[in-house]
C-alpha cells in the first residue's frame, strides 16, 4: 500500500512538473498555445516558436527546476535533521545569509576573482557562516529547542536582511539590480549561470540523498543512531554543508525565494510518511514542480503593462499563510498556550 502510494505521488509530481514546464514555455513576448510550446520543445513548429521556447524561455525553466529541486530537498533535510516541520532554508535565515554574500558580490568587485564566480562564492561563505551561527545560538543544554531555533533564525535573518538593505542603499548604479534581485527573479537567467548553478545543486542533492538512510536513524535521536552505527556528527556536518551549498547556489543568481523548502517537504511528509529514502527524491521533484507553478502564476497574474511579478512574492504569498498555519498547529510546542 505504501509503495503504491509512493509511486502515485511520484507520477503525479512528474505530470504536474511537465505540465507547468510546457505552460511556462508558452509565456513570452509572443504568447504561444500549449500545443505550440509542446511541439517546439522538441524542435517541431515554426522557427520563431522553436527559438522562443528553446533559446528565450528554456534557460528560465531549467533554472527554476534546479532551484526548486534544491530548495525542496534542502528543506526536507533540515526538517528531518532538526526534527522540526518548520525548519527551512528561508525560516532559519540561510537565504538571508546567502543573499548577503550575493549583495556584497553585486556591490563590490575583486580584481582576481571573475564576477561570475564571485557572487556564488560569497553566497556560500556567508550562508555557511549563517548556518553555524544560528545552530550555535540555538544549541542549549545539548539539544536544539524548537522555539530557540525559530527565534534565532528569524533574528539572524532579520539582521542580515538589514545589512543587505544597507548595501542596497549604498549600491548606487547597481541599486535597481539588487532591489529586483532581492524579490526573486528568474527573468534574466542565462545558460552560463546554469553551468555554475546546476553542478553545485546536483552535487548537494546527491550528498543529501546518499545520507537518507542515516538521516532516518538520526530522526530517532542521536544515541539511537549511534547504536545503529551512524557517525552522527560526521553525517550532520555533511548534510548541513550540502544544504548550505544548495541554498547558496540557488540564491546566488535568482535572489531570495522563500518557503519552497517549508511547504513542499511538509505536505509530502503528510502524504508519504517520514521515510527519507522516498521523501528526499519526492521533495526534489515537488520543489521543482512548485517553483515552476509559481513562475507560471507570476507571469499570468498581472497585466503586461505592469510587468512580471517577481517569483519570490508569489512563493511568499503561498508560503507565509502556511507557516502561520503550522505555528497555530504547534503552538503548544513553541510555548504559546
Amino acid at each position: 500500500m505504501r509503495r503504491r502510494r509512493t509511486a502515485v505521488v511520484f507520477v503525479a509530481l512528474f505530470l504536474i512538473l511537465f505540465a507547468f514546464i510546457v505552460l511556462d514555455l508558452t509565456q513570452a513576448f509572443i504568447p504561444l498555445t500549449f500545443s505550440e510550446a509542446f511541439w517546439a520543445l522538441f524542435g517541431v513548429g515554426s522557427d520563431t516558436n522553436v527559438y522562443i521556447v528553446q533559446n528565450t524561455n528554456m534557460p528560465r525553466v531549467v533554472m527554476a527546476i534546479f532551484v526548486g529541486a534544491g530548495l525542496g530537498i534542502a528543506g526536507a533535510v533540515m526538517q528531518a535533521l532538526f526534527r522540526n516541520p518548520m525548519a527551512s532554508p528561508y525560516i532559519l535565515g540561510l537565504s538571508s545569509g546567502a543573499s548577503l554574500g550575493a549583495a556584497i558580490g553585486l556591490t563590490f568587485t575583486v580584481a582576481w576573482i571573475p564576477s561570475l564566480l564571485l557572487v556564488p562564492l560569497l553566497s556560500f561563505i556567508t550562508c555557511m557562516a549563517t548556518l553555524f551561527l544560528v545552530y550555535s545560538i540555538s544549541h542549549v543544554g545539548g539539544r536544539v529547542p524548537t522555539e530557540t531555533l525559530l527565534l534565532a533564525g528569524i533574528a539572524v535573518g532579520s539582521f542580515l536582511s538589514a545589512i543587505v538593505s544597507l548595501l542596497t542603499y549604498m549600491a548606487g548604479d547597481e541599486l535597481q539590480d539588487i532591489v529586483y534581485w532581492t524579490m526573486g527573479n528568474l527573468t534574466d537567467v542565462e545558460w552560463e549561470n546554469i553551468l555554475i548553478v546546476a553542478p553545485l545543486i546536483a552535487a548537494g542533492c546527491m550528498i543529501m540523498i546518499s545520507c537518507s538512510r542515516d538521516l532516518n536513524a538520526m530522526m530517532l535521536g542521536g544515541n539511537h543512531a549511534q547504536d545503529l552505527g551512524v557517525e552522527v556528527a560526521k553525517v550532520r556536518v555533511q548534510l548541513l554543508i550540502a544544504s548550505a551549498l544548495v541554498t547558496a547556489a540557488a540564491v546566488a543568481f535568482v535572489g531570495v525565494i522563500g518557503f519552497v523548502g517549508l511547504v513542499v517537504p511538509h505536505i509530502l511528509r503528510i502524504v508519504m510518511g517520514p521515510d527519507n529514502r522516498a521523501l528526499l527524491p519526492a521533495s526534489l521533484l515537488g520543489g521543482a514542480a512548485f517553483l515552476m507553478m509559481c513562475d507560471y502564476i507570476s507571469r499570468v497574474i498581472t497585466a503586461q503593462s505592469i510587468g512580471i511579478l517577481p517569483i519570490g512574492i508569489v512563493t511568499s504569498l503561498i508560503g507565509a499563510p502556511y507557516f502561520i498555519y503550522l505555528l497555530r498547529r504547534r503552538k503548544s510546542e513553541v510555548g504559546w498556550d
